[in-house]
């Protein structure tokens, strides 16, 4: 007989700069819940990154009680992720899972697509250690800021007009150019155009980055003395967002943390969002981007693999990663994901997912799916309301991972019944009906999870 498939999971943490410190990162809480006292203990001057979940060989989970590696027990029982993920994903979990608590900014960055990852893996595997695409998506369990993907033209010849030290760097002619071709493309959105945006704007961006050392360092001087001087009114009258006042700050702060850095002008290319608790993003492979602040849970296609070109004092790729962007520009809210109710029935997709018991149904508590447009992974964010408060997951064709940010309950697939409580982490396998039941006034749960796209299998 197969034993039962929950298993409580130990999760290494990685400590980066960028990392925040001691207890203040959830990373590190988590880890510290996830771990014995005597295999790891919060050193309050270290900084703490990245909690990972999952089988990626840099940073293995392991089986709590065993001690053996989530990657082995998946290959000895292959009816773990099901034969069809199994087969499809090579024996292998097809998602990272991460908790991210970040103090200082992460590297102005893009991961690569599957093609472009092969390549870079066999060409240069010390800084590109597979050969996996990393599409991903951030949802927000505190006060969230980060940069994601190219702003609307409008706004960026808005900045070449009104940032000196900006327009410096790209080049009068560049800048001039992309502004000519932004105003006659105006509300002109034929694939012509389109293309030619799009050709524009990576000149534009090219050129600055093409800049040199002694260039930017000058103009991030006079950058960092404008806004400083100006404040809210810097950048000029009717600032695209976030306005004058915290770009002015943004420019501060980020000076502090790289001193005269390419990132620091990137900024005016990018859409600075800002996130609350609940709230997420989707970032397709090739798409530009940097986390600034703030504590997320992160999932992606199982890879490592990181193109970066500013913030950073790890290898820079500045060439490849301007010749891989799509160079697709658009506002902020179109790269936010909604989630919908995974207790509702789904037209022409599923059937609902979860359903509720009365105490939790009383409440209001919430069952929401953050489901992007790939099939390596979606993301349940659980929020039961009242102690007592019960959900009940279907049996999915699939794998899950599950860690609890908030509160203590239970967590039971069939006769087995496990303590969850604030930064536990268990996985589930395959087609399994996992309940979990709060204990707490506020139990929160994140649940990753993959199922294929052409298995009717009620997701």
């Amino acid at each position: 007989m197969l034993p039962v498939p929950l298993i409580q999971l130990q999760c290494g943490v990685n400590s980066y700069e960028w990392g925040k410190k001691g207890n203040s990162s959830r990373a590190a809480q988590f880890a510290a819940a996830s771990l014995d006292d005597n295999e790891f203990k919060i050193d309050e001057e270290k900084p703490y990154a990245e909690l990972w979940m999952g089988t990626h060989p840099s940073n293995p989970s392991k089986d709590k009680h065993t001690g053996r590696t989530l990657l082995e027990l998946i290959q000895d029982n292959q009816a773990l992720l099901s034969p069809a993920i199994a087969e499809r994903y090579q024996n292998k979990l097809p998602f990272l899972f991460k908790v991210l608590s970040i103090q200082k900014a992460l590297s102005i960055q893009a991961h690569p697509n599957k093609k472009l990852a092969e390549k870079l893996h066999a060409r240069d595997p010390k800084n590109y250690p597979d050969d996996n695409h990393k599409p991903e998506m951030a949802i927000a369990i505190s006060d969230f800021e980060g940069l994601c993907g190219f702003r609307p033209l409008k706004e960026i010849a808005h900045f070449l007009d009104n940032v000196p030290a900006l327009r410096q760097l790209v080049g009068e002619d560049k800048a001039k150019a992309f502004a000519e071709t932004v105003k006659r493309n105006d509300g002109n959105e034929s694939e012509e155009a389109m293309a030619e945006n799009k050709k524009v704007l990576q000149s534009a961006f090219g050129a600055l980055m093409a800049s040199s050392e002694a260039d930017m360092t000058a103009a991030a001087e006079k950058l960092v003395q404008s806004a400083k001087s100006a404040g809210a009114d810097f950048a000029g009258t009717t600032v695209p967002s976030p306005g004058g006042a915290k770009l002015s700050e943004l420019v501060g702060r980020l000076y502090g943390q790289f001193g005269a850095d390419y990132g620091l002008f990137v900024l005016f290319f990018l859409n600075f969002v800002e996130m609350k608790a609940g709230e997420a993003i989707y970032l397709r492979a090739d798409d530009i981007h940097a986390y600034i602040s703030g504590d997320i849970i992160e999932c992606m296609a199982s890879s490592d693999n990181v193109v970066r070109a500013g913030f950073t004092p790890k290898f820079k790729d500045v060439d490849n990663l301007v010749n891989m962007l799509t160079y697709d520009f658009a506002p902020i809210e179109q790269q936010k994901m909604e989630p919908t109710d995974y207790t509702q029935d789904v037209k022409n997709k599923r059937e609902a997912g979860a359903t509720l018991n009365q105490a939790a149904i009383d409440t209001q508590s919430e069952i929401v799916e953050y489901n992007p447009p790939i099939e390596e992974f979606s993301v349940i964010r659980s929020l039961l309301k009242s102690q007592g408060s019960k959900v009940t997951f279907k049996p999915i064709d699939g794998p899950s991972i599950i860690i609890c940010t908030e509160g203590q309950g239970k967590i039971s697939v069939g006769p087995k019944v496990q303590e969850i409580k604030k930064g536990h982490v268990f996985f589930v396998g395959a087609t399994a009906e996992c309940v979990l039941e709060s204990e707490d006034d506020q139990f929160e749960t994140f649940k990753a999870f993959c199922v294929l796209d052409e298995q009717s299998n009620g997701n």
